[in-house]
């Protein structure tokens, strides 16, 4: 292999981020105008990527278009989705459309602007290694440069005192589908990989979609629209009890504020593990209108008599699934409630079965005996989604989309993108680049929440119940 691909600086770089999502790009272009800061982002990809296997048509984010990269922390930033907006000439068509939700095709393609401008991005490194350097008191990153075919052309290493973590997470299969996933040729997938799939699928007799969150609806919805009325045959399974829709009540997105995330990081650790299972409508719901979407395209194919070829079924999980024919597979199915089971023979599976976070163990092999962990062997991160290390590290580890057993269900929200980086930021720089509101919500978490109150008002007094007054 050859030289590094890119000028590395003699002095210590005082961040570097390793993978280059959402997050790490919000971070990216709110460290961009801190002239005080060498920054520099690695990301083994060629380029910007947002979920292309979800960028169905017509499909939606979940959160407002003020949830961008940007303007939650600094709305006059020149890497906004207005100023998007603004740079492609189509701010005026914007306003008269009045979409408060945008597209998700709309969005990957303003992040694909941003990362188009930031000099500091490098597309195309792979982090191979981070260790600690003791005697400089810096962390060593070393990294692959990657040509066109994937294949390694030259080696690098950079120096840095602080690093974020942003490499995102991976689809998720479960254990008894993924030896079909994983052999070639296979009519299985993950929703990640539906739209290059999907002129295959829409050719199958019969399709069958696993998993009720939003992913799952959208996949439905889209192959209901493509089949032929009356000869839809498609089934849809879910684990959970019902296609529930996801809380999206004013009170109940306070959920999703700095205020919350601040409340659920106090809880014990036995506490904050049982919120996050009991919270899966917070963010693993299917939006209403997609709900209401659905129910109107099935609808629509009562018109002419008789119901459409479609099953839904709730309260089921798959057990075990295996190959009937050369092209067909079969599912073994229980349903909970009823105490029963059945097979499903289908031609094709679309797995909507979510995303986990990607181990960090083989880019942190080299501080494992650093970390701190907790009592179920996760890194412990601190209120500044730092990881705790030894006291012998004095640089800093940073992580984003990675704390949600710390931080609670607004970590994959890209709502709170903007608050973290800016939070990351004012604690790496020492000072306030980016103010941030005391109080975010209406909503007060807990008896105690320390900085809520402003310290001029007198706290209400809450004094309990039975001591005499």
């Amino acid at each position: 292999m050859t030289t590094p691909p890119h000028h590395e600086p003699p002095a210590p770089r005082d961040l570097v981020g390793i993978g280059i999502g959402p997050f790490n790009l919000s971070l990216a272009a709110l460290a961009h105008p801190l002239a005080e800061l060498d920054t520099a982002f690695y990301e083994q990809r060629p380029g910007f990527d947002w979920h292309p296997g979800l960028l169905i048509d017509g499909a939606t984010l979940q959160v407002p278009f003020l949830a961008d990269l940007v303007t939650l922390a600094d709305p006059a930033s020149p890497w906004s989705f207005l100023n998007y907006l603004k740079s492609c000439d189509r701010l005026f068509p914007f306003y008269f459309a009045e979409r408060f939700h945008i597209q998700r095709a709309e969005y990957d393609a303003y992040c694909r602007w941003v990362s188009g401008n930031l000099p500091e991005l490098h597309f195309g490194h792979q982090v191979d290694a981070v260790r600690w350097n003791g005697a400089d008191k810096v962390f060593e990153v070393d990294y692959t440069r990657l040509g066109k075919d994937g294949a390694g052309e030259a080696l690098g290493r950079t120096r840095t005192r602080n690093i974020v973590l942003g490499v995102g997470t991976e689809p998720y299969v479960p254990e008894p589908l993924r030896p079909l996933v994983e052999a070639p040729g296979t009519p299985v997938i993950h929703a990640a990989e539906y739209l290059r799939h999907r002129t295959a699928f829409l050719a199958a007799d019969h399709i069958t979609v696993v998993g009720a969150g939003q992913s799952g609806a959208e996949v439905f919805l889209d192959l209901l629209r493509h089949r032929p009325v009356g000869r839809e045959r498609i089934h849809w399974l879910a684990r959970t009890e019902a296609f529930a829709p996801m809380e999206y009540s004013k009170l109940g997105l306070e959920h999703f504020t700095p205020d919350y995330t601040r409340y659920f990081h106090a809880l014990a650790e036995p506490v904050r593990d049982g919120l996050v299972s009991a919270q899966w409508q917070l963010h693993k719901g299917i939006d209403a209108d997609t709900i209401a979407a659905i129910h109107d395209e099935l609808y629509r194919r009562t018109l002419q008599g008789g119901w459409p070829d479609a099953v839904l079924t709730p309260g089921v999980h798959v057990r075990t699934a295996g190959r009937a024919a050369p092209s067909r597979i079969e599912l073994h199915l229980e349903h909970v409630q009823q105490n029963t089971r059945s097979r499903l023979a289908t031609d094709a599976v679309v797995l909507a079965t979510g995303y986990r976070e990607r181990p960090l163990g083989r880019i942190l092999a080299g501080l494992e005996h650093r970390l701190s962990r907790d009592g179920s062997g996760r890194p412990r991160i601190d209120d500044r989604f730092r990881l705790v290390l030894d006291r012998a590290v004095t640089g800093s580890v940073y992580v984003q989309n990675a704390e949600l057993h710390t931080h609670g269900v607004g970590t994959p929200d890209l709502g709170l993108a903007a608050w973290r980086s800016a939070t990351i930021l004012n604690s790496l720089t020492g000072r306030e680049p980016y103010p941030l509101p005391r109080r975010t919500a209406f909503t007060t978490f807990g008896l105690r929440q320390p900085g809520l109150i402003p310290p001029t008002r007198r706290p209400m007094d809450l004094t309990p119940l039975g001591d005499g007054r």
